[in-house]
Parts: C-alpha cells; sequence; structure tokens
C-alpha cells in the first residue's frame, strides 16, 4: 500500500499513541428519574461529587427541560442513544453524545438506566491513513486485494502465514494459481460476481498451501472496492478463522453420537467400552476406563478409600491404529484394532522370552490392557481426579506425571511412549463414583484444552449414568429372579398319577422377569392339578403377584373346586387386588395387580383316567395320544383374570394312558423368529415322536423353538398320565340301613389283607364306621365306600347325594356329637370334603411306610 510521505531532512517521529488521562463518565439513574449512581467521571464531566447528585432528580443535569421528551423515547425500549445538552455545575453547557442501556432487574435490584459518555478529551490517536496500513498488515485475519482482472495486487502477513508464500510470490496471479483446489475456483466465482453486481459475496473455504490437508476452515467475504465516485476498481478478499467454531460443532455432533452409542445395552463392560469407542480417535488417541471393583450380581461399587492408593479394574481400552500406545492382541474388547507383539508385563522370575540385560527388561513399556488390575499410589492423578471429583489436564513435563512415573512403573508408558497430553476425567453418577476415564495424545499434536476437558465430562457423566443404571437393573432382576424362582416350586410333589417335567426360561429382553409359572398339586383320591399361569408385567411388582395368585390357586385347590369354579374365584381375587392398589401404578404401562392374568387350571384323575380343564385367556394345552398324534384340546377361552362378569367352562376329556399332555404360557409361541400359526406347526413336530425321558422332551421343544434367549418369560409343563390298574382300587355300593356299618368294616378288612395292610386295618376301620355312619345319619342314599392304595398312601372315600358338609369341632366334655371327626383328624395324614354333580364325598389320606 501506498505510505505518507515524510519532508526532506526530516525524520519521521513515532506517532504519540498515549492517551490523555481522561475517563468515561457514567451514571446510573432509576426509572423513576432519580440517580442513583455517579461515576469519577461524571464528577470531573459535570463538577458534582456523589453526595451532592445522588438520590435527586437527573433533570437537573439537562440544560434544557426534556423529562417529558425523554420519557417518550425511552418508554419501552432497552436502549437510547442521541446528543443532549448537559448542565455543568457551574451553569455552562455541554453538548454530548450519550448512551443510555435499561437493565433488567435481577434479585434485589431494581431496572434502572446505565449512562455513559465520552470521556471530554480524546485520547491522541496516529494517523488514520497509517492506523489503516497497520490494520492490513497486522491483522490476523486473511487479507487480499484482487484487480478486476482478479490478479492479486497486495496481500497482508494473514495471507502470506498462511499459505507460506510472500506477497512477493504471489502478486499477479490469480488465487486458482497461488493454490489450486475447488475452492480457490469457487472463490474466484465469486470474485466476479461481486465485481459485476457490487455486491458482496460469502463462502466457506479450506485456504491451505499445496501438499498440505486442509485442516482449517475460513469463513471468506469478497467485498467489491469502490472509487470515491462509485465505480467498482478492485475487489477485497476477507477470511477469519474458523477452527474454534469448527472444534465446537465437531464437539456438539460428538456428544449427540454419544447420546445414541453409550448404553444401548445394560452390560457394563458393553457400556463403558461403547465409551472409549465414541471417543478414539474423535477426540483422543488413546483411552482407558478403569473400574472400581463391582461384586457381582449387580452389587453396589466400592466406597473410594479415604488416602492410600486406589485398586481399580481396567474395563475397556481403545486407541488408533498404528498408535505406539496399542494394546496387545489379546484384547477381547477390540480385536480389530490390536496389532501382534507382546506388551504384557514383566514376570516375576524376569524370563518371558524376551531378551534381557543385567535384569532389566528392554522392552518399551505399554499401558495395562483390558482385565488387568491396577493399584494407583495416592498422589497418581488419578487417585487424586477421585479424590477431587473432578476431571484435570496434564502435560507431558507436568510435575504431577512426572511423580507419578517415579513411583508407579506402570506410568512409564506415558513418557516413553510419545504422550504429551493427558486428560483424567472421573466417572460420578448420583453422588457416586464408579471409576475413572484416562485419555492420551500422542500423534495429534494440538494438546488437550479447557473445552476437551469438558466434553469428556459430560461424556462420563453419561456413561456414569447409564453405568449407575446397569448396576439398579442388575441388582432389581437378580432380586427378581431370586423372588420369582423363590415362588416357584422348587421340587415336585411326590405322586403316581403323572410323570412331570418342567422348565422356566426367564426373558432376555430389558423389560425383565415377567410373572410366568407352573404349578403340580396332589388333590384327593389320587387325582392331581396341573396349573400354568402368565401375570401381565415384569419386573418385581409381576413376580409378586405371581406369588399371591399362585398361592390363591393352591388354596382353592385344596378346597377341592372344579376348575371352572376355581377360576371364577381366582377371577374375584384378581378384582380385589387391583381395588386395593387403586389401578395401574402411576407412570408406568403396567396393569394394576395382575389384571389380565392367564391361567389354565387341569385336574387329571389317574383312577378313571378323567381330566377336566379350563382356562382363563391362555393358550390350550396340547395332547400327544400314544400312538403319535398331535392336536390341541378344545377347551372354550375364558377371559383372562381380572375383568369380572364372564363365566368360565370346563373341558372333559378321558385321556389314554401313556398319554403326553403340554401345558405352557405364550413365550413360547411369541418369538420374533416367527408367527403363532408356525410356532404352532414346530411345536407339533417336535411332540411328534417324544422321547421316554420327558426332560429330554422338554429339551427338545425348546431347542426347536428358540433360537435365542426369549423376548417374554416360558414356563413350560409336560406330563405323561398313568392310569391305576383295578387291582389298585375297591368300590363298595352300601344301603342306608345302620347295621350295614359292620359289613363295611368286613369288607375294608378283607380288602387291606387282600393289599397285604393288615398293620392299617385297626385305624382304617375306626375310619370307615365314623365316615359310613355319617353318610347313613345326615346324608342321603346311594352310599358307595371306596379303597384306593397307591403311591404309598391308603384313601378312604365315602360318598353320598346330600350337600351337606361335614364341621370338626371340639367336643365337650358331655358332648354325644363331634368326636369322631376329631378322631378322624388324629388318625389320618389328610382329611376333607369335595363335592360333585351328584352330591360330596368325604375322604381321608394315610400315608403308608414303604415296609407296607
Amino acid at each position: 500500500m501506498e505510505r505518507l510521505p515524510t519532508p526532506a531532512g526530516q525524520q519521521a517521529d513515532p506517532p504519540d499513541t498515549s492517551p490523555a488521562p481522561a475517563c468515561t463518565a457514567t451514571a446510573t439513574i432509576s426509572e423513576q428519574g432519580i440517580v442513583t449512581g455517579w461515576s469519577e467521571g461524571a464528577r470531573d464531566l459535570l463538577g458534582y461529587t456523589p453526595s451532592q447528585i445522588v438520590g435527586h432528580p437527573a433533570a437537573r443535569l439537562l440544560a434544557d427541560d426534556m423529562s417529558e421528551q425523554a420519557r417518550r423515547e425511552t418508554a419501552g425500549r432497552e436502549r437510547f442513544s442521541g446528543q443532549v445538552t448537559l448542565l455543568h455545575r457551574d451553569g455552562h453547557r455541554l453538548p454530548r453524545n450519550l448512551l443510555a442501556h435499561r437493565r433488567t432487574p435481577q434479585g434485589s435490584r431494581p431496572a434502572e438506566w446505565l449512562v455513559v459518555t465520552a470521556p471530554a478529551a480524546r485520547p491522541r490517536t496516529p494517523d488514520s491513513q497509517a492506523l489503516r496500513e497497520w490494520v492490513f498488515s497486522q491483522s490476523p485475519c486473511i487479507l487480499a486485494v484482487f484487480d478486476t482482472d482478479l490478479r492479486l495486487v497486495t496481500a497482508n502477513t494473514g495471507m502470506e502465514s498462511a499459505l507460506l508464500l510472500t506477497e512477493e510470490q504471489m502478486r499477479g496471479l490469480r488465487l486458482p494459481e497461488i493454490t489450486p483446489g475447488p475452492a480457490s475456483e469457487e472463490a474466484e466465482t465469486k470474485m466476479r460476481r461481486a465485481l459485476e453486481t457490487g455486491q458482496t459475496q460469502h463462502l466457506h473455504a479450506y485456504l491451505h498451501p499445496t501438499g498440505v490437508n486442509a485442516q482449517r476452515g475460513w469463513s471468506t467475504s469478497l467485498a467489491p472496492l469502490k472509487d470515491p465516485r462509485g465505480q467498482i476498481r478492485a475487489v477485497c478478499l476477507a477470511a477469519h478463522h474458523r477452527q474454534h467454531e469448527h472444534l465446537a460443532r465437531q464437539r456438539m455432533l460428538l456428544l449427540n453420537d454419544a447420546g445414541a452409542r453409550i448404553g444401548t445395552t445394560t452390560d457394563i463392560q458393553r457400556t463403558v467400552q461403547e465409551l472409549a469407542d465414541i471417543t478414539v480417535p474423535r477426540l483422543a488417541d488413546f483411552a482407558a476406563i478403569d473400574l472400581l471393583d463391582t461384586p457381582r450380581r449387580g452389587g453396589k461399587p466400592s466406597r473410594l478409600p479415604p488416602s492410600g492408593p486406589i485398586t481399580m479394574h481396567r474395563t475397556a481400552i481403545r486407541t488408533t491404529p498404528n498408535n505406539p500406545n496399542n494394546p496387545p492382541s489379546h484384547d477381547t474388547h477390540d480385536s480389530h484394532d490390536s496389532h501382534p507383539g507382546h506388551h504384557g508385563h514383566d514376570t516375576h522370575d524376569g524370563h518371558d522370552g524376551h531378551d534381557t540385560h543385567d535384569g532389566h527388561d528392554t522392552r518399551p513399556a505399554s499401558p495395562p490392557t483390558a482385565g488387568e488390575t491396577i493399584l494407583y499410589p495416592a498422589l497418581s492423578p488419578v487417585a487424586q481426579c477421585l479424590a477431587q471429583g473432578h476431571g484435570a489436564l496434564y502435560e507431558a513435563d507436568d510435575p504431577a506425571l512426572t511423580r507419578w512415573a517415579a513411583t508407579d512403573p506402570t506410568a512409564a508408558w506415558t513418557r516413553q511412549q510419545g504422550t504429551h497430553s493427558i486428560m483424567v476425567v472421573p466417572l460420578r453418577a448420583h453422588g457416586t463414583t464408579l471409576g475413572v476415564a484416562l485419555f492420551t495424545r500422542s500423534r495429534r499434536p494440538e494438546p488437550f484444552e479447557a473445552d476437551d476437558l469438558w466434553l469428556a465430562e459430560e461424556l462420563t457423566a453419561q456413561t456414569a449414568v447409564h453405568l449407575h443404571n446397569a448396576h439398579r437393573h442388575t441388582r432389581e432382576h437378580t432380586t427378581t429372579m431370586t423372588l420369582q424362582r423363590s415362588l416357584l416350586p422348587q421340587t415336585l410333589p411326590d405322586q403316581g398319577a403323572l410323570d412331570i417335567a418342567t422348565r422356566y426360561l426367564p426373558a432376555g429382553s430389558k423389560a425383565g422377569v415377567g410373572g410366568d409359572w407352573f404349578d403340580v398339586i396332589p388333590l384327593s383320591g389320587a387325582r392331581v392339578a396341573l396349573v400354568v399361569g402368565d401375570v401381565v408385567g415384569h419386573g418385581i411388582r409381576a413376580s409378586a403377584t405371581m406369588g399371591r395368585v399362585r398361592t390363591a390357586v393352591r388354596t382353592l385347590a385344596d378346597v377341592d373346586l372344579p376348575p371352572d369354579e376355581l377360576l371364577t374365584y381366582l377371577d374375584d381375587l384378581v378384582i380385589h387386588l387391583a381395588a386395593d392398589e387403586g389401578g395401574g401404578t402411576e407412570g408406568t404401562t403396567e396393569t394394576a395387580a395382575g389384571i389380565g392374568t392367564t391361567c389354565l387350571y387341569a385336574v387329571y384323575d389317574p383312577v378313571t383316567r378323567h381330566c377336566t380343564i379350563a382356562r382363563a385367556g391362555h393358550p390350550p394345552p396340547a395332547l400327544v395320544t400314544p400312538d403319535g398324534n398331535v392336536h390341541l384340546l378344545n377347551v372354550p377361552a375364558g377371559p383372562p383374570l381380572g375383568l369380572g362378569g364372564l363365566p368360565f367352562e370346563t373341558y372333559e376329556t378321558q385321556l389314554p394312558e401313556g398319554s403326553l399332555l403340554t401345558l405352557y404360557t405364550d413365550g413360547l409361541l411369541q418369538t420374533r423368529d416367527h408367527d403363532i400359526d408356525e410356532g404352532l406347526d414346530k411345536m407339533f413336530q417336535a411332540l411328534t415322536h417324544p422321547a421316554h425321558n420327558l426332560d429330554t422332551v422338554c429339551d427338545r421343544l425348546l431347542t426347536t423353538m428358540l433360537t435365542h434367549r426369549p423376548d417374554d418369560d416360558i414356563a413350560l409343563l409336560i406330563a405323561r398320565t398313568h392310569a391305576l390298574n383295578t387291582h389298585q382300587t375297591a368300590t363298595f355300593n352300601l344301603p342306608p340301613d345302620p347295621a350295614i356299618v359292620a359289613q363295611a368294616r368286613k369288607h375294608t378288612t378283607t380288602q387291606l389283607t387282600t393289599w397285604h395292610l393288615n398293620d392299617t386295618t385297626y385305624t382304617t376301620e375306626l375310619i370307615v364306621s365314623e365316615l359310613v355312619t355319617n353318610a347313613i345319619r345326615y346324608g342321603h342314599p346311594p352310599i358307595q365306600l371306596r379303597l384306593i392304595h397307591h403311591n404309598h398312601t391308603l384313601t378312604t372315600e365315602v360318598s353320598d347325594t346330600s350337600n351337606t358338609t361335614p364341621h370338626m369341632r371340639r367336643a365337650r366334655t358331655y358332648d354325644e356329637g363331634g368326636r369322631g371327626l376329631l378322631l378322624i383328624a388324629q388318625l389320618t395324614q389328610r382329611w376333607g370334603t369335595r363335592h360333585t354333580p351328584t352330591g360330596k364325598t368325604v375322604w381321608t389320606e394315610q400315608t403308608l411306610t414303604p415296609n407296607y
């Protein structure tokens, strides 16, 4: 640029740029126009001391009465600027430009106006032409002027520094000739448009020397330069560096990506590995995450020791390819980034296949690998970071790192592998410290800065929350599993009517364990009840509801209710449970207290091979006959439990001995691999040729139906039927005559002798006498006596057509009644009454020892 001439024989003196001793005059004025603040500059300008003006109306400072005009011009505005005439304390007038800002109220401070005016004495400045020359040459931005042929006329030092060329080397060349590339072509096109239209053009370009990758983005403006007559004479290129904007955008993108990529599972190891994966190489060249010791089965993390060294477990590691900090090839988390070569630590005897000299290992140090336990000294940066609860940045020559490397051999890699910048950040969530993240840079030349630390703290905070939730989920899952398994039958009851095998598979989804259950309940008369149910929902609540429903089923089964009546009572119970809880849990989608629960209840009688089934919204059972035919039993589909008002119906059938009855929950059929119809086909195929061992049948069925962990719980119960032969039962029809009691005792004695149960004769005769006498006295004919010998149990039954139920009571000294049933209760293991469509049956059970 053209410089100012200097008179002959006179040397130009450097301009005096020192400002005159003056300061800005400022004052604060309330919304009511009262002066509330007064500066030293205001006193110098107008002659008032603070005590003379503060608390007085500001209008007295104006030479003219402008109160109304000022109110009108400032009403509803946040800023005012204009020229006013101020009145000095001695009376002379001072025209000044005022700038006023309205400050909004904050806390106890009311709204007010801040009024400022420039100093009365302006600072002495150099010649404006010299200032322009200095601005052009010294501006940190890129500045260049191109003529109308788009050839460079002049360029500043910023342009020279960015392109590594001097102005002399670039003068007379077009921009695509100075730095070839698409960005230069686009810039020249927009320069030509600026010359043609006279309007400023804008673009975002990457200007860089030839052969150097573009790493810095520049926001570029191309403005036409006009002479005093308005004719366009040249075009100016001005570009400012946008590296910080670019880095800020990259950090926000990384933070946004982390929200979707961290915490995709409840697996703790996978979650911390996701943190390492997303930060390398976008934030660091190497990342390692160490966690405090966490007990198995979802226990809480260990507490930080108050002082001393800290033991941690390296859980995840990630490094850039060809990084000297690469972990050994046995890194299980990212084997695709591993490289050959041994990077392990020394063995105790110093002989691990590497050459040593005088007992000193010559291998380069490497960081601990995933799975190793690390002991951090108390004064190490990691221990300090955990103690202070916030992250820190370190350069390679930082004294803290020097002390750490001197006392801890595992820290030697920070100084031997070219690491020049280290960042240590704790993993904390809900006031609990879970671990620490370690980030290093060795290949990237820029050190970590404060914004990188902020980003790392945000990322570790996200990860820590997911880890905290994973710990909680694991604990809840373990608790739910423990509760669920404790509520399921621990052992199957000893009974001779059915061979039974069961399976329970918890769901593999995030929803957790559900409320599926099964049960096997021995009933009177050698009968057995089979139950399979599914409580709506997942988690502890579903498991607890399942326990309540299962207990209710067992209680109702002990009363010997028919299947349809049992489900009716169970339906009422679920409705009452829902009423007690007051509906669904707030904020959840679960149904209240098991409403919508399904259940199937079946009773099998081995004496008659008769099976009675009822279901409440549950899938029907599958039956495999001895000849291999498979089909679903056509059990009427009752409504799920808890809806109320709809009846349940029973299905009755006679099963051939050796039939296979399969009861299951809907999780067996509703899998992601197939629909229900396809699932039924696969189930039939697996059951067509059942193995003799029922456990094998269960395993084969699950293997056929499932290719992965089920999305919903599965309860499976498979039963093979047996039948009691005629030699195991004896039935006697008795007339309603009191004299027949002796004959009933005789029939009993004869049958027990046939079964070689002579030792039970006396007790059984007493039982038969009491039951037959009660039937004759209180019942209605016909009367029937039946004895059943099965599975080390002797069952005595007396039936009649009356619905009157006997009740045991404590007989007083002179009472004639009530003693018989009390005696029976003392002589038998169980007794009870069950109702039938034609009357009732009173039964007792005596347990026989194996010697019988």
